[in-house]
């Protein structure tokens, strides 16, 4: 059997791997360095005096598919 390329999947498929081969320590790790070398938008803070609207506008766009946080659920 020949050495898996994690490099060569997508996060999409990469992540769809380590789920259903859940004893794959290495793709594992895999995905998630590749998901922490992505950028995390910060959408609100607790403190903020909009807090509940920013909340709303974030889930609305999750939603709509309308974020940078969607290719990790491809």
């Amino acid at each position: 059997m020949s050495p898996i390329d994690y490099k060569a999947m997508s996060d999409h498929e990469l992540k769809q791997y380590f789920l259903q081969n859940r004893d794959d320590k290495e793709a594992l790790q895999v995905y998630l360095d590749r998901i922490n070398q992505h950028p995390h938008e910060v959408i609100t803070t607790v403190d903020a005096a909009d807090f509940n609207e920013r909340i709303q506008v974030a889930v609305e766009k999750k939603r709509q598919g309308d974020t940078s946080e969607d290719r990790f659920q491809r």
